[in-house]
């Protein structure tokens, strides 16, 4: 799965200049808003969704005119397709995407016409068996068309959102931000105080260069030019090849094909050498035709070049993910790999963490501390999976990076994607202070710092999943034999000020057998079983429990009864959303 991230502009003279002359923060401000979003690409737009969902009031300010028109950053993996089935936004997702809906696979191939062919890999979801784990799936939908159903989502939700604004100052104190944004097309500076700042504003974001926060890593790792095209005649060749991306190897023009309506809208990746003196300009209309020709192996076939747009592929981190007020998320925080999709999912899913912590901060049922906790999470995570997604790009030759696989097993897919781990210093009790970032297995089992397991329960006649429970508060769910945690989390709630919801096994929800391969006809209960299936998810016996966040991670388990629940899950809360 091919994920790339345009190249984009280093900043202006003038916006670097700008933002080394910030404002007095004593300034008086045009406007106040609680959270202020510096970019409104995917990330930003997600940031701005989920803060939308949890009613904070927000402005987000992009500098391009409009949402990106390029076919890319496709694959939208199934953890961050539980987010925005959570948002609510699902739907509309896969109505945007169902052009692409029955494409599957990962083809490597001499040519589109030759005998050297091979599939990577057939389907993503062998068997239907990802529906026994998730509520969700992947998703193919192009960036270009995400982007139009997020905005539209987020102003729905009351977001204030300006594109062709861009942010050209920032300073903060102990209390807030105040920023300077200007309106491109009339000139006009406002400012704007915020208590947070979230820089979502690209891999060269000036916001953190302003932090003079650095980047680790090995870097630039190849350059490709992304070149739209049409070829009526292309969807004959392909036939019922219906990949997501075909990898491309004649050595006289290797590259990546990636279909965009499978019938004459088509992307080709091809290899750019810009350290060997190549420039864009070498790139014209007629040679883009021949590579493209060349690679699939059609010599006659017409070619209509409609666009072309340069990216970089590269494995950075932030050295850290902000300072004080202001957080990086998406490509100001982490470049990776486009292979696997892993760049533009991660970042959306730091916008996820942030959104949710930043509420609660604001709503008052949080500590400030909790904020800090982001980059205890989700760097670790950056780390691990951009290390991941080069060496997946290794392993399926990706046209331009000339590397040989890594040796040694490699952590699969669904460990990367739902299998990550957050630490003892995030907002977690409990975690394994050995365990790895991301594992070498995925279990669904639920462990402290771990995604929290799909299971499909009743709720008030209602059929819905676990995962349907978290999104605003945290959810405290006690066994059917923990009535006295169901109890403590009352007394607990009360006395820390958290807005805790609890359910108790058996008697609140009711545990539904699973879908998919080998499920009990009708989602039948599962006759007595619920209690064990429960408790085996989750890792606890039957009069245990487990409080889970607001974004469906497990904060902590208790796997038995105790003898003081209430003031231990007392102690929980307050450790976990940093409670003084």
């Amino acid at each position: 799965m091919t994920n790339p991230s345009p190249a984009s502009p280093s900043p202006s003279p003038s916006s670097s200049a700008s933002l080394s002359e910030s404002p007095s923060p004593a300034a008086p401000a045009d406007e106040q808003v609680p959270v202020l979003i510096a970019g409104g690409s995917l990330v930003g737009l997600s940031a701005s969704l989920f803060l939308g969902r949890l009613g904070v009031p927000h402005l987000l300010v992009e500098r391009h005119m409009e949402t990106s028109h390029h076919p890319r950053g496709r694959g939208n993996n199934v953890r961050t397709m539980e987010l925005f089935r959570t948002a609510g936004v699902e739907p509309a997702i896969r109505e945007a995407a169902s052009v692409l809906a029955g494409n599957h696979g990962i083809l490597q191939a001499g040519s589109l016409t030759g005998d050297d062919q091979e599939w990577l890999f057939r389907t993503i979801d062998p068997g239907g068996a990802l529906s026994r784990i998730s509520p969700s799936g992947w998703c193919l939908c192009s960036q270009n068309d995400l982007e139009p159903v997020l905005l539209r989502a987020a102003r729905d939700l009351g977001g204030d959102i300006r594109f062709g604004t861009e942010l050209v100052s920032c300073e903060q104190d102990a209390d807030g931000v105040t920023a300077r944004i200007t309106d491109r097309e009339s000139g006009r500076t406002t400012t704007v105080r915020s208590d947070y700042l979230i820089a979502a504003d690209g891999p060269r974001s000036p916001v953190r260069g302003r932090l003079g926060i650095g980047m680790t890593g090995p870097g630039d790792l190849f350059h490709n030019v992304s070149i739209t095209f049409r070829a009526k005649r292309l969807a004959d060749v392909v036939g019922d090849r219906r990949f997501i991306v075909c990898y491309l190897t004649n050595p006289d023009s290797p590259g990546a094909l990636l279909p965009v309506d499978n019938t004459e809208n088509w992307v080709f990746h091809a290899p750019w050498k810009p350290d060997d003196g190549e420039t864009l300009e070498d790139f014209g209309d007629e040679r883009c035709a021949r590579l493209i020709r060349t690679a699939v192996g059609v010599p006659d076939l017409e070619v209509e070049i409609t666009g072309k747009a340069p990216w970089h592929a590269a494995e950075r981190v932030a050295e850290r993910y902000g300072e004080g007020r202001i957080l990086l998320a998406g490509d100001s925080a982490h470049e990776m790999s486009p292979t696997g999709a892993f760049g533009s999912n991660t970042g959306i899913q730091d916008a996820h963490n942030l959104a949710w912590k930043i509420a609660a901060v604001l709503a008052g049922w949080a500590g400030p501390g909790l904020i800090g906790t982001y980059d205890a999470e989700r760097r670790p995570v950056a780390l691990a999976t951009a290390a991941r997604a080069s060496a997946r790009s290794a392993e399926h030759s990706h046209p331009g990076y000339d590397v040989a696989p890594a040796g040694g097993r490699q952590a699969g897919m669904l460990a990367v994607v739902l299998g990550y781990r957050y630490p003892e210093g995030g907002a977690v009790v409990g975690a394994d202070p050995q365990g790895a970032v991301v594992p070498a297995e995925f279990s669904p089992v639920a462990v402290p710092g771990g995604r929290a397991p799909h299971l499909r329960v009743e709720r008030g006649g209602e059929r819905i999943s676990t995962h349907d429970l978290y999104e605003r508060v945290p959810v405290l769910l006690a066994g059917p034999e923990g009535a006295a945690w169901y109890e403590a989390a009352g007394v607990a709630a009360e006395r820390t000020g958290v807005p805790l919801e609890r359910y108790r096994i058996g008697s609140d929800l009711t545990v539904l057998a699973p879908e998919g391969a080998g499920a009990p006809p009708e989602g039948r209960p599962q006759d007595g079983s619920a209690a064990p299936d429960f408790a085996r998810m989750h890792g606890i016996a039957a009069d245990g429990c487990v409080l889970v966040r607001p974004d469906g991670v497990v904060a902590w388990r208790a796997p038995h009864s105790e003898e003081s629940p209430a003031a231990r899950l007392e102690e929980v809360l307050r450790e976990v959303f940093r409670l003084a």
